[in-house]
């Protein structure tokens, strides 16, 4: 047997070499699933795992390539019956206990070979024995209700059966599925299993920006185990056939653990990992304030009249980004949504040219920002007649139409070259952000080529998107992109570690959104975290701050009628922008912890802190209930705190730290209400 040994500090695998094949040591289960047609599971079951070809894969080499920053493994299988090649790759940041695996598989055999599953990484061993006192975490995510996670003992769906059968393998697991276009319509493309008795968790992402993905957590040889996968047969209808020679890749997934921490040092783990496996910008440690004329403002109704009483009260107010968002581009009794594709300025709606308001932004000192749904062509569009039938999802030869828009197929140069020429000319009028939305889910796929499968085509298609990405920003680096997709519909680490921003939601209701924007930073950092803030004249000065609050440990996305806000209320506002900008240096450093557990739908307390090595920025909102709550931060245990409230400077609220039990203690006495405080540690009590 040979053992390799690989990892850095924060991270150590082995992995023992046998005639058996490779596997992790200390689990039986093999690195790597892989279904054909003709080469299926040693186990019928609904499961990506006991696969034949999996079983059979022997070692062939292993190497450590050099990476700045990276500690990486490649492993080298083969499977002799099938003749597929398969190459497993590790990497992980240094420092930091998190593992981005990836999996290439080759037709080294003579005959074609039509995949129907191929795993992104199988990792057993996550509990230290039987999973009794296992939780499984998953988080649903629709519109306007993102972020919601859940969590229940794995004994539910993996149940201890002790009988008389010999062997003991379930046919399920606890499992989670993408479907369609969106990444994150349904259920985040994220997991997590932690140990209610030791603190062991392990939390996971697929980094995937289309809906065909599959996770699923179980028992397997008296141990838990999760499988992490793009899309697949079972649940999404994919193959792929691959001729003598030919290579699939699957899309990259990755994991982060903390041994005792629970799940908020797992999470602070994979923020960690998603820092550092992200696509450098400048955005990502500036910050700036954006302020966007939609979201209980415009509502999608721009015109130049509107507009300028809105620019000047976003700039009084400390913006330094004004979006103009969807409709800019419809003439005023046209429909916004139909006619989409061809982004020029309308006419009607500004009648001095968009020029005019975008020159104001400047004057202002703002950056001018445009909506943008870059992927959809509006059926009553002319693109929709110029460009080329294959340009846009098909199946079976018929053009793809959902809510009155086709979908852009990006593989193909007309397309590409549509989208290209957009961008670069909104960048030549001064544009310097674009939001990306995206508000259609245009079903199972394209099979716009001979013998695709749709789930095919959609894989194709995502990837070709993210290239697009890449190409964009390679051209115009300052250029801020924000992603959207009807709010959250496609939250994922594939799209996030090239865009610089995350709508986390379409919500109206400030009280909703208090909850989603506690949860966000579960599924993305917190400087990439777009939050409304959208006060209204009819809002209480408690409404007021908290709308405001709901931002301060994230992305300020100011909006509202802020023109028409009283004296009280615009000095609440800018208030907040100013303590926002006082603080969010500190944001790109810090990591997430949830002092009341991971905030649920309709709790009445919620609370999320973000912590650098000093400081601790903790927002808490009251929703209702008794109006005093008791927070536990161990991260501050045995150390001297200072204990300020920043947010709002003049709200009653009443904490007391208790250094012993690292628990502070808060009064609220209205709600709703939020408040924002900074604990500062002032060293090491002996």
């Amino acid at each position: 047997m040979i053992t390799i040994r690989w990892g850095h500090e924060a991270l150590e695998w082995e992995f023992d070499v046998t005639d058996d094949g490779v596997r992790r040591s200390g689990t039986s289960l093999p690195l790597v699933e892989v279904t054909t047609t003709d080469h299926g599971c040693h186990w019928s079951s609904n499961r990506l795992v006991d696969t034949v070809i999996g079983g059979r894969l022997r070692y062939r080499g292993h190497r450590t390539p050099s990476e700045k920053d990276w500690e990486v493994l490649v492993l080298d299988l083969h499977d002799d019956v099938s003749g597929l090649a398969v190459e497993v790759t590790f990497r992980s940041p240094q420092g930091v206990p998190a593992v981005r695996a990836e999996v290439a598989v080759r037709n080294e055999g003579s005959a074609p070979l039509r995949l129907e599953s191929v795993t992104s990484l199988v990792l057993g061993g996550l509990t230290a024995g039987p999973p009794d006192s296992a939780d499984v975490l998953w988080a649903e995510n629709d519109w306007n209700a993102e972020g919601r996670w859940r969590r229940e003992p794995l004994r539910l769906s993996s149940p201890d059966r002790d009988g008389r059968l010999a062997d003991y393998r379930h046919k399920s697991a606890f499992t989670v599925a993408g479907k369609g276009v969106w990444s994150s319509n349904g259920h985040l493309p994220m997991g997590g299993l932690t140990d209610r008795e030791t603190g062991r968790t392990w939390v996971w992402q697929i980094e995937h920006n289309g809906g065909g993905w599959s996770w699923e957590c179980g028992e397997l040889g008296g141990t838990g185990y999760v499988a992490l996968s793009g899309p697949v047969e079972l649940q999404h209808g994919w193959n792929r056939v691959l001729a003598s020679g030919e290579e699939f890749r699957t899309v990259p997934v990755s994991l982060a653990f903390s041994a005792d921490g629970g799940p908020d040092d797992a999470f602070a783990a994979l923020t960690r990992y998603r820092r550092a496996s992200r696509r450098p910008h400048p955005d990502h440690t500036g910050l700036p304030v954006i302020f966007n004329d939609y979201m209980n403002c415009l509502m999608g109704d721009p015109t130049t009249a509107e507009l300028l009483p809105l620019i000047d009260a976003a700039a009084d107010a400390g913006a330094e980004y004004f979006v103009i968002d969807a409709g800019w581009y419809a003439e005023q009794g046209e429909s916004w949504w139909g006619t989409v594709g061809a982004w020029q300025a309308s006419r009607s709606r500004f009648p001095g040219g968009l020029g005019e308001v975008l020159t104001r932004i400047q004057e202002r000192g703002m950056v001018p920002g445009l909506w943008l749904e870059p992927e959809v062509i509006g059926v009553d569009s002319p693109l929709a007649r110029s460009l080329p039938d294959e340009a846009f999802f098909r199946r079976d030869g018929v053009r793809v139409a959902d809510v009155g828009r086709h979908h852009l197929d990006l593989r193909h140069p007309a397309a590409r070259a549509h989208l290209d020429e957009v961008v670069d000319r909104l960048a030549g009028w001064g544009v310097g952000y674009l939001k990306l939305d995206h508000n259609i889910n245009p079903g199972s796929g394209t099979s716009s080529r001979e013998g695709e499968s749709p789930a095919d085509g959609l894989l194709g298609h995502n990837r070709a998107h993210l290239d697009w990405l890449d190409g964009v920003l390679d051209r115009h680096p300052h250029l801020v992109l924000e992603n959207c997709a009807s709010g959250g519909m496609r939250i994922d680490h594939a799209l996030l570690s090239r865009t610089q921003l995350q709508s986390t939601s379409d919500q109206q209701h400030l009280e909703r959104y208090a909850s989603i924007a506690a949860a966000a930073p579960t599924a993305m950092t917190p400087e990439q975290a777009a939050v409304w803030a959208y006060p209204q004249p009819e809002h209480s000065l408690d409404e007021v701050a908290f709308t405001m609050t709901n931002a301060l440990l994230g992305r300020i996305h100011l909006s509202g009628r802020i023109a028409d806000l009283q004296p009280e209320a615009r000095a609440l506002v800018h208030e907040a922008v100013a303590v926002y900008k006082a603080v969010r240096a500190d944001l790109p450093q810090s990591v997430p912890s949830w002092p009341l557990g991971l905030p649920g739908w309709d709790d009445p307390w919620l609370a999320l802190a973000a912590s650098t090595s000093s400081t601790t920025y903790l927002t808490v909102w009251r929703r209702g209930g008794e109006d005093t709550t008791v927070l536990k931060l161990p991260n501050l245990s045995h150390v001297d705190v200072v204990v300020e409230r920043l947010y709002p400077s003049a709200s009653p609220a009443v904490a007391w730290w208790r250094q012993d039990t690292a628990e502070l203690t808060l009064t609220l006495p209205t709600a709703p209400s939020a408040v924002l405080y900074r604990l500062t540690t002032r060293g090491v009590d002996g």
